[in-house]
């Protein structure tokens, strides 16, 4: 029998400023769930992790959470105020009888070490402070919002470690796909107001929800037929009657008020970059190139050339020097020794973590005009800043808004409506994904893959990195770059390890007797792999197994392409649905390990 679930809510609505945010939401939370929540921005999906954390009382519904269950919610914004360390911070947020030692061990982990003043921490650090003490209880229910935010690659990989081992039940907000993907089970969509819930992890969404809403657009477009054909009969067909049809007049006034209160998906952002003269072949090279603040080495001897149209990442713990490499290879500061060359009729773009370009009080058409009239020219043609600014997903009444109020997805995407309308064939982002929904994630994808210039991309974003660009060049410590050809994953493969921490070797997992941990297998040994009797029985048997799946999926889009499935049998929609999602994710899955074995048998 299965165990009651230690969290229930049920039928949540709340209203802010006359506005409905969340209508009709549900979220049911068992032992060992494993949750991602998602949605635009601005859906209210940290609204609905508030309510459920009972931080937020709704206008209506019903929150249960079974007697003696402990709850630990993490804020996007957490309170150190009454705190003189980092480590009382932690310390203040276990229960009694809560080992004391894993409070210092999590702030150790995450590169703290429980001295700090909590009034002088940077964001990333506050975040790390904060993330220890939700993990220090070891709670029953653990409520996660955006965790990954401001943190670093290895602190990334180890809290996706130290999650995958506890023994909470977990709800996860985040941008960051190859994080919900790693840990995430089943996943609630907050949309229009209204949770959905399906029994998949996030590697299974985004093909149901696509499949979802173009059922739903297709029913839309009956509904738009209907009531045009009802419009029709009563302009003309009762012109010979000398009564009208009442019923079917109601019938269409009905239709009239479904279509009215039907809330369509909320706009998509429109990227695109204004397009300058093409740079030269050559962008930038160093030669030699070394730079060092005091003791402390951030380049050393590096030999690097970034020819026009290449796409290259760079990545590496924080305090590893990734914002002074950018300032070097655009010439914003020189080398102690070697030399940098930059290419011909260079028009750079730079997008800095800093947000530097924001003052708290300007307002967002002071922002893209510079205070000059309401114009903005993209592309060389003048537009007008609020039509501009609906490109970004701005309304119209938040052009006068001061840079101070805005949330912190709000000022990106400002930022990078800046940074595009610019004319540029060089594009610097650093960090450009931090508080970005996984749909515009999508369209910034989108517009770097039609971006004729060449790309600098700094970011801590794994699924991104792998997206966008074509090679990475990695911290290796004490001031050494090296560059590796294609994304991060095939960084991972190449190099046989992630990014680690500065001054460290990596971080370790805390022990847990409970739970044996398996041993790190043995590095392969030097020379050529060599393929083993299982691995060419699954190098042979591949093919056959991938041409299957390829079918299959054939198969399930044409089910799908019915476009009343929905209306007529909604369990197979969803059915067809979450099974067409789990076979794309392994034909990608076997399309991979086919490569990668054709790869080690070619040597």
């Amino acid at each position: 029998m299965a165990a009651p679930p230690l969290l229930t809510l049920q039928d949540a609505a709340l209203t802010f400023g006359g506005t409905p945010l969340i209508t009709r939401a549900d979220l049911t939370i068992a032992p060992g769930d494993r949750t991602c929540l998602v949605g635009r921005n601005g859906s209210g999906k940290s609204t609905l992790m508030k309510i459920a954390a009972g931080l937020v009382e709704p206008d209506k519904g019903r929150l249960f959470v079974q007697p003696g269950t402990t709850i630990r919610y993490l804020a996007q914004e957490p309170d150190f105020s009454g705190f003189t360390t980092t480590l009382d911070f932690v310390e203040a947020g276990l229960a009694p009888g809560d080992p004391a030692h894993r409070a210092r061990y999590l702030l150790e982990s995450l590169g703290m070490t429980g001295e700090e003043d909590p009034s002088r921490l940077s964001g990333g650090e506050g975040r790390r402070v904060a993330l220890a003490r939700a993990l220090a209880p070891e709670p029953d229910v653990l409520l996660l919002d955006e965790p990954t935010n401001h943190l670093d690659l290895p602190a990334i990989e180890w809290l996706e470690a130290e999650l995958k081992g506890i023994r909470a039940a977990l709800v996860l907000i985040s941008h960051d796909r190859r994080f919900l993907s790693a840990l995430s089970r089943s996943t609630v969509w907050l949309d229009r107001g209204e949770t959905r819930r399906i029994e998949q992890g996030f590697s299974g969404f985004e093909a149901w929800r696509d499949a979802f809403l173009e059922e739903e657009e297709r029913n839309q477009h009956k509904l738009d037929r209907k009531i045009a054909d009802e419009e029709h009969w009563l302009r003309y067909g009762v012109t010979a009657r000398r009564k009208r049809n009442v019923r079917r007049l109601g019938n269409l006034h009905a239709l009239r008020k479904d279509r009215r209160e039907h809330r369509r998906p909320v706009g998509s952002v429109s990227m695109q970059a204004s397009d300058v003269e093409a740079s030269g072949a050559l962008v930038v090279e160093a030669r030699g190139v070394s730079k060092s603040y005091g003791e402390r080495r951030i380049v050393e001897t590096l030999t690097l050339r970034v020819m026009r149209g290449d796409r290259l990442g760079i990545v590496g713990a924080n305090g590893a020097g990734k914002s002074t490499l950018i300032k070097l290879l655009t010439g914003e500061i020189a080398p102690d020794s070697g030399e940098i060359v930059l290419g011909t009729n260079l028009k750079p773009v730079i997008l800095d973590q800093g947000r530097a370009a924001l003052e708290p009080g300007m307002t967002v058409t002071d922002v893209l005009t510079g205070g000059r009239g309401d114009s903005v020219t993209v592309n060389g043609r003048s537009r007008h800043v609020i039509g501009y600014l609906k490109d970004f997903l701005f309304a119209p009444e938040q052009a006068r808004t001061p840079v101070s109020v805005l949330s912190g997805g709000e000022r990106n995407r400002l930022l990078i409506a800046k940074a595009l309308a610019q004319p540029s064939n060089l594009l610097v982002l650093d960090e450009p994904t931090n508080d970005l929904d996984l749909e515009t994630l999508d369209l910034l994808q989108e517009m770097l893959d039609d971006y004729e210039g060449t790309l600098l991309l700094v970011s801590h974003d794994r699924d991104f990195l792998d997206r966008v660009v074509g090679s990475v060049l990695v911290s290796e410590g004490e001031g050494r770059w090296v560059e590796y050809a294609g994304g991060y994953t095939d960084m991972l493969t190449q190099r046989g390890k992630g990014v680690e921490a500065r001054g460290a070797a990596g971080r370790k997992a805390e022990p847990r007797p409970e739970r044996a941990e398996p041993r790190d297998k043995a590095p392969p040994p030097a020379g050529k792999p060599k393929l083993g009797f299982k691995d060419q029985h699954e190098l042979k048997t591949l093919p056959a197994r991938i041409e299957k799946l390829e079918a299959a999926i054939v198969q399930l889009k044409g089910i799908l392409d019915d476009p009343d499935l929905y209306a007529r049998d909604p369990a197979r929609f969803e059915k067809a649905s979450a099974t067409l999602a789990q076979a794309e994710t392994e034909l990608a899955a076997a399309e991979d390990r086919w490569l990668e074995l054709e790869v080690l048998r070619d040597g």
